[in-house]
């Protein structure tokens, strides 16, 4: 697409008013508080970076079981996705990692503002989720490394009203059978929110209709528990325990080569312990926080069937574990239109893996400040942040060394509110990835004769993000629109040299595009029904590899999601979603060959609708009983996130869920 015809499309979003952004996608005018891009409560209308944010009502219309599904369903970046529980979220051309550690990734997944160790979306369940925090863009500043293209920042409810339980099974196509419980509820100075699920599904079929077998899981659990205690006016102690658990999950390789008895087992758990705290004034504020989880994967290959010449030994499991720490602490000063918030964070990895080497520690202290200054009556915002970050690897003696390096990440931005209902800003942001412990400080022979040398002189990747947006809100017609530009260098990337297999920095991408959503809620049959339709869309018309001049693999040129909600007063609510993926230069590896061919463009719709029968006179949050349908893949295309990992054909889940 040429820059005339980015420039119509930009004037079309702006002006159509029968296309809407998700309706989470609100205007920057209001009280709605984020606080992903500051790690401090702040009104939508100061961020200065492109952020979505998805709240609790869209949440729960969604027929997602996981995190994964929820952005492919808006379409949030693209999405890898495998069989299983297997997903990563790439965004302005950078990605999670979903197979390894989050060091590896260049897409930040964080829970209630922290690490959790892995890329893996799937692995975090929304039943007990406020909202979510999607900033696009260099983060580092706030969050440190592997934020480059951008981060989600997943954030637990609270419990804030009278008690409320809630007990909910759903069943479905091929054999989906999953019962979740809730509970949230306010007792005096004691909150509390959790929730727990158990979930099983069998082998699907595609959408052309071939059986694509050890796709099914069995034993699936997912919880996750908030509860504090407000010891006096302004001061909160709290514990977060969150739990995701899997018995078998079949790990069925390329349909082509489809292996019948691999599968994996995976865990990932963690407790938060947090103290929140301000003065009677408010103009200062602190929260400190300690943490610690674990991450868990094993693959197991049980009797040596695999098809597809599997690089791990045949029979024997292949596991890769993580065992973290780390701690927060941070201070916020406000007076007037001035806000400074400064803190450090501490983190402690523990990596072991049965392939070479076998473990590594790495050690990451940092400190930074964040500040606003909001002028002419909060008109005007200007940010700025600047963080400073150690890094220290260690590997075993006899494998390697340890080795340490440091980075500095800055971002300045402005946001200016031209009237009550458009917004412009600009950021200007700094992401980095620091080099893992292999690649900085390995010395030894692998199983198979290679000599692996890390390189002490290794940079870490690093990008430099330019955007320009305008945010609007009128008469519930919400938009937003964003151009940015980012330069990425210093890819990291393996080399033989002198016979020994190392590590050097390379030219990195060019990514630049455009970010666009427009929303309308209106009451078309009365003040009693709101209807919303929506649109989101991202575009890119330069995202090239500068070492080799060809385009980002993995990397579609356009993503997209439209659709519209619709609920009233009565218990009525339904959705219809359609995301479309466009096509996607990836590589061919059934063959092991590593050709590159372009896997074609394909959409997914999905509908849902509910109606919550009512057992007395309080609303919403009262007594009652809710009955559900959702189907996924409505038009039952055969289309794959991954090739060669067709996902399922059309499904239909019914549940039926008691408030009490």
């Amino acid at each position: 697409m040429n820059r005339k015809k980015l420039a119509i499309l930009m004037a079309a979003m702006l002006c159509s008013k029968g296309l809407q952004a998700e309706e989470a996608m609100n205007g920057y005018i209001g009280p709605e508080v984020v606080v992903t891009s500051s790690r401090v409560g702040e009104l939508k209308k100061s961020v200065t970076s492109n952020i979505t944010v998805i709240d609790k009502e869209r949440i729960a219309q969604s027929s997602a079981k996981d995190l994964g599904e929820l952005l492919a369903e808006l379409s949030v970046g693209y999405i890898h996705k495998y069989p299983g529980t297997t997903t990563a979220v790439g965004i302005r051309g950078f990605r999670s990692d979903e197979h390894g550690h989050d060091l590896l990734g260049k897409v930040l997944v964080l829970l209630d503002g922290r690490r959790i160790a892995t890329g893996n979306l799937a692995k975090i369940a929304t039943e007990n989720v406020e909202r979510i925090e999607i900033i696009r863009g260099p983060a580092a500043v706030q969050y440190g490394s592997a934020a480059i293209g951008g981060i989600v920042n997943v954030i637990t409810a609270r419990g804030h009203a009278a008690p409320a339980f809630s007990l909910e099974q759903k069943i479905g196509t091929y054999a989906y059978k999953q019962t979740t419980a809730t509970g949230s509820g306010k007792v005096g100075n004691l909150d509390y929110s959790g929730s727990f699920s158990i979930s099983e599904m069998g082998d699907y079929k595609t959408g052309d209709g071939k059986k694509f077998r050890n796709t099914g899981y069995d034993d699936l659990k997912r919880g996750s528990l908030n509860i504090g205690y407000e010891l006096v006016l302004g001061h909160r102690i709290g514990m977060i325990y969150n739990h995701f658990e899997t018995g078998k999950i079949g790990s069925p390789g390329y349909l082509s080569l489809n292996d019948l008895d691999d599968y994996t087992i995976q865990k990932n758990r963690s407790v938060d312990f947090i103290y929140e705290g301000a003065t009677i004034d408010k103009r200062f504020s602190w929260m400190t926080r300690y943490y610690t989880g674990q991450d868990r994967y094993t693959e197991y290959d049980p009797v040596a069937s695999n098809p597809d010449a599997s690089f791990f030994e045949d029979g024997l499991p292949y596991a890769s574990n993580v065992d973290y720490r780390g701690a927060q602490g941070q201070v916020t000063f406000k007076d007037g239109g001035l806000k400074v918030t400064a803190g450090a964070d501490w983190l402690k990895y523990n990596l072991e893996s049965t392939s070479d080497p076998t473990t590594s520690s790495y050690e990451n202290p940092a400190v930074f400040v964040l500040g606003s200054y909001g002028l002419f009556s909060d008109r005007l915002f200007l940010t700025g942040g600047i963080r400073h970050d150690d890094y220290k690897v260690n590997l075993p003696e006899g494998i390697g060394t340890s080795r340490s390096t440091d980075n500095v990440a800055r971002n300045v931005g402005a946001a200016w509110s031209i009237n009550d209902y458009f917004k412009l800003r600009t950021t200007y942001g700094e992401g980095f990835r620091i080099p893992e412990a292999q690649q900085l400080a390995s010395d030894y022979i692998s199983t198979w004769g290679t000599h692996y040398v890390g390189n002490p002189n290794l940079k870490p990747e690093s990008s430099k993000t330019y955007e320009v947006g305008v945010d609007m809100k009128y008469h519930g017609l919400n938009g937003s629109v964003t151009l940015f530009t980012t330069d990425f260098k210093d890819k990291i990337q393996t080399a033989i040299i002198s016979g020994n297999s190392t590590w050097v920095n390379i030219a990195g991408a060019t990514v630049s595009g455009l970010e666009a959503g427009l929303s309308w809620t209106m009451n078309p049959f009365g003040p009693e029904w709101a209807l919303s339709p929506f649109i989101n869309y991202t575009y890119l018309n330069d995202y090239t590899d500068n070492t080799t001049g060809e385009r980002l693999l993995y990397t579609p040129e356009w993503t997209t999601a439209a659709g519209f909600s619709v609920h009233d007063q009565y218990g009525f609510k339904g959705m219809f979603n359609l995301a479309y993926t466009g096509k996607t230069n990836v590589q061919v590896w059934e063959d092991w060959s590593g050709r590159v061919v372009t896997k074609a463009g394909f959409p997914v719709a999905s509908l849902s609708v509910s109606k919550k029968v009512f057992l007395g006179h309080e609303r919403e949050r009262g007594p009652g009983v809710t009955f559900s349908a959702e189907v996924n893949n409505l038009f039952d295309r055969n289309y794959e996130y991954v090739r060669g990992y067709p996902m399922p054909g059309r499904t239909l889940t019914v549940g039926i869920k008691a408030d009490i």
